[in-house]
Order: C-alpha cells, then structure tokens, then sequence
C-alpha cells in the first residue's frame, strides 16, 4: 500500500489511523488485541491514542488505551510495525494538564511506561494551553526529540492562529516544529478545516490526520433515523447531522458505495484519503468486520465524478 510522510518529519505511514479512543472503553483488552493484530496483519501501521482515553468510562483514571497498546505490544511484539502517536495536555487530574514544560516532560514518562516503549513516533499537544507560553512548549518537545523519546510532534485542537504562531516560534528559535495537524474533518464537518487550516497546512507542508473522520458513525449510513440513535453508546453524537444535508450525503454515500460494491463507510474515508493535503483519516472499530470495513477504503479509489458527486452532496 502507498504511504505517506507526516509533514517532513521522515516518518512514512499508510494513510489510515486506527483510532485508540474505543480501547479500555467499548473494546476490551482481549477484543483491543484482536483488532490489533488484524491491523498490522492487514498491512496498516499508524495507531493513535492519548493518555486521557478513557477517563469518561466510570472507573477509569486515563491511561486506559495507553495500557492495553503497551500490553499488547509486550505480548506480540510488534512495536517495529507500528507508528505510536499518543497525545499530551488534556486534563488527566487537577494538577495534571497543560502543556508546560514540568507537566510534559513528567507526562512523557508516564505514557512510555504505559505503552512499555522507549519511544513515541508522534507525540501530539492535545489541545492549546493559553497559561504557558509556546516558547517553553517548544523547547520542551523539542528536547525531548533530542533525547530519543520522541520522534515528532504534531498538535490537536489548536486555533489557527495559534498554531501558526507555534510554528514561527519553531522557525525563529530553531525548535522542532509541529509536523501534523489533527482537526475534526469528514464529509459533513469541512467548512472550519476548509477555511481555516487547509491553505495553512499546504503552505507549510503540514501532515493532517483528521478525526471524527466518520461524524461519530453518521457516515456508516447505519444511523438514518432518531429511532437508530440507540444503536451503539456512540449514538448520541449522531442525532446533529439528521437534516436535509445529512441525507443528501447519505443519497450520496448509498450511490458511490453501490457502484463500487462496497460500504458507505469505506467511500466516506476513501473521500477524506482522497483529498489533497490529507495524511490518514482516523477512525475507530470495535469488531473485525468494522475493521475490514474501514480498511477497504485504503483500497479504494474514487473516480473524478465519484469525488465530485461526494463533494457537491457535502456542500455547505
């Protein structure tokens, strides 16, 4: 399969990311190295986390997904297959977010210990940090490359400006820069990415990953009513996207998914792959079959008049 560089960092993926958010919450440990195995013996090879996933499941502290990879990189063996991106910043306790230089450089270990790895391929500011200052972001992230526990960084959740400035901060001080974006993009969700980062991230050679790349399981086409939303504990985030636009995408997604005999969850990554300066969509499965689902759409690819059926649908 063709791979694809996160920004200039050197570092090749194939462009679909299996999400770790559902490890520790809607797969278990044994059913989370199941889906893992598959992955790799798939040909796949990018897996993103963060330390936070999945302090919302009662009983969970954080660290949950950090765990179940690590354990299953212990057992398999694996870690030379993979891309490990993981994610720092948001609040795992009181004392415990932010972006500062004591909280990342103690939240590194924390996360290396957990994954029971000496590295992180990509290890990304899950969101921006206003109370300290992007210079001593920075240099922390870029000392921690040159120490080898990191290999590149990227950010998640930042406003455009900011991460502009963070890599001007980068550039004037000789840090090592953000080499991936990671924003909410899909065939319903395009018009903050499109206007904001897109041209951003062209300019500056910047990877995207983009999550939510399936709106919450919307773009499956299993969620067409609100009589579907109790399908799966994920369903609540579905009921915003039952609107006219949402079914005009669906009539779409049915369409293109007919014609190449396949799901409308592989067309609606296939779409994201597809467009210009997109690294890997991420998306989540909780079954073998979800994941051979998703995993057609690295196979997939959309003719001229499929893609601009798709994106006249998804107009906004």
């Amino acid at each position: 399969m063709e791979k694809r560089e996160l920004g200039k960092s050197g570092i090749q993926v194939v462009p679909f990311c299996f999400g770790g958010n559902v490890f520790g919450w809607t797969a278990d440990e044994k059913t989370s190295f199941t889906l893992l195995d598959a992955f790799v013996d798939a040909g796949f090879d990018f897996v993103d986390t963060a330390d936070v996933y999945s302090k919302w499941v009662p009983g969970n502290t954080g660290g949950d997904s950090e765990r179940i990879i690590g354990n299953w990189l212990k057992q398999g063996g694996k870690r030379d297959k993979i891309i490990l991106a993981t994610k720092v910043g948001k609040p795992m306790a009181d004392d415990k977010k932010g972006l500062s230089k004591a909280y990342i450089t103690k939240a590194v270990e924390d996360s290396l210990k957990r994954l029971q790895t000496d590295y992180i391929d990509l290890y990304q500011s899950h969101e921006d940090d206003a109370n300290t200052p992007l210079s001593e972001t920075m240099e922390t992230f870029d000392s921690l490359i040159k120490q080898g526990k990191v290999r590149a960084i990227g950010a998640s959740n930042f406003g455009a400006d900011r991460f502009k400035e963070a890599l001007q901060v980068s550039k004037d001080n000789g840090f090592a820069r953000y080499e991936t974006l990671q924003p909410e993009y899909n065939l319903y969700d395009r018009e903050d990415y499109e206007h904001k980062y897109e041209s951003l991230c062209h300019e500056n050679n910047i990877g995207v990953i983009t999550y939510y790349s399936l709106a919450s399981g919307f773009l499956t086409g299993k969620y067409r009513s609100e009589a579907d939303l109790g399908k799966s504990k994920r369903g609540g985030g579905v009921k915003k996207y039952l609107n006219g636009r949402g079914y005009k995408i669906l009539a779409a997604l049915d369409k293109v998914a007919g014609e190449y005999n396949t799901t409308q969850a592989s067309v609606a990554l296939a779409w994201v792959m597809a467009r210009p300066g997109i690294t890997a969509p991420i998306a989540s499965a909780t079954s073998i079959q979800q994941l051979n689902d998703l995993a057609k759409a690295a196979q997939l690819k959309l003719s001229g008049e499929a893609i601009e059926l798709l994106t006249t649908a998804s107009s906004y």
